[in-house]
């Protein structure tokens, strides 16, 4: 069971890591928002942080 738990911290460590390298701090501030919104069961948190994240990934091809 706390094999499994630190297998997970450090997934969600290195994809944070990950997306704030390729994306910059609004990458961050983005997951963060779309995190705190399913956490918290509240739809207009977590759409603002999916919306975040889909122009960040969007803005190379617009």
């Amino acid at each position: 069971m706390h094999v499994l738990s630190l297998v997970a911290a450090v997934f969600v460590v290195g994809f944070e890591q990950i997306v704030q390298w390729r994306y910059g701090a609004s990458g961050i501030a983005g997951l963060l928002l779309l995190t705190l919104g399913i956490k918290a069961r509240n739809p207009a948190v977590s759409s603002a942080g999916a919306v975040v994240l889909a122009l960040l990934v969007a803005k190379p091809a617009l």
